[in-house]
């Protein structure tokens, strides 16, 4: 199942105290500008650039959680318009959006599968299987407010795939994890795409996206500066670092 993104734009209403953070006396701020973008099955797709440079908001806009101003999203062909059809493709994972502290594991992995409408048995299968490849077993009846950072992480990302989505979208999803939760994270995500899911990340990390995505898009104040196959973006601005790519670019976008 392929996502494929055309001309989305999103604007969003400040606060007065929201205006005074962002040192503007215009109470709008346009979030997401123009940007379009094609996710494949079989691929990693990052979606790269600084904090506040409307990632998160293009994500949010892909699962369907908030709604794009102008443009069109379509899930497997199907317009994201239709949200209660395409969710049940999507498995969305976000640092914003916590599991209750109270519940354990495998509770709130049972809660979100009956919230997909999934059997008890199917349920249980994918929670063996989920559980297992990350290590949650043996903290399953373990409230989830005493786990650790990185086991915490990974209870979020076994209850986003609960359904077995073809489509993963995850924004930024090594934040605060140490190096070796960090790397089971992105090893899995590689393995989703081998298995011909579609996969959608976010970061701000360059050496993570370049070991691991096959097609970038980078966003910068909003608009989408580049947009391609990792190695094609690569051989453009004639370098092996995409690092470089990107401060480049940024330096161009904000005129430093």
């Amino acid at each position: 199942m392929s996502v494929i993104v055309k001309n989305i734009s999103k604007t969003f209403k400040l606060s007065t105290k929201q205006m005074k953070i962002n040192k503007t006396t215009n109470n709008l701020l346009l979030a997401v500008d123009d940007v379009s973008f094609t996710a494949y099955p079989n691929e990693v797709f990052g979606l790269l650039g600084p904090n506040g440079a409307g990632k998160t908001t293009t994500l949010r806009m892909i699962a369907t959680l908030i709604k794009n101003d102008q443009g069109e999203i379509f899930i497997n062909n199907e317009s994201s318009t239709n949200f209660l059809s395409v969710r049940k493709n999507i498995g969305f994972l976000t640092n914003d959006i916590k599991i209750e502290e109270q519940m354990t594991p495998n509770y709130a992995f049972e809660y979100f599968g009956r919230f997909y409408k999934m059997t008890p048995e199917e349920i249980n299968e994918r929670k063996r299987y989920l559980f297992g490849k990350f290590g949650v077993e043996k903290f399953q009846e373990v409230k989830v407010g005493d786990l650790s950072t990185g086991m915490k992480q990974k209870v979020s990302i076994c209850c986003s795939l609960v359904h077995d989505p073809n489509i993963i979208i995850f924004d930024e999803p090594t934040n605060g994890l140490d190096v070796l939760t960090a790397k089971v994270v992105t090893d899995y995500l590689i393995e989703l795409a081998k298995d011909g899911k579609t996969v959608i990340m976010s970061t701000h990390i360059m050496n993570l996206a370049q070991k691991i995505c096959d097609r970038i898009g980078i966003i910068i104040n909003g608009k989408m500066v580049e947009n391609d196959l990792l190695n094609n973006v690569l051989e453009k601005h004639q370098t092996n670092d995409l690092e470089e790519v990107f401060f480049n670019l940024y330096k161009k976008e904000v005129g430093e």
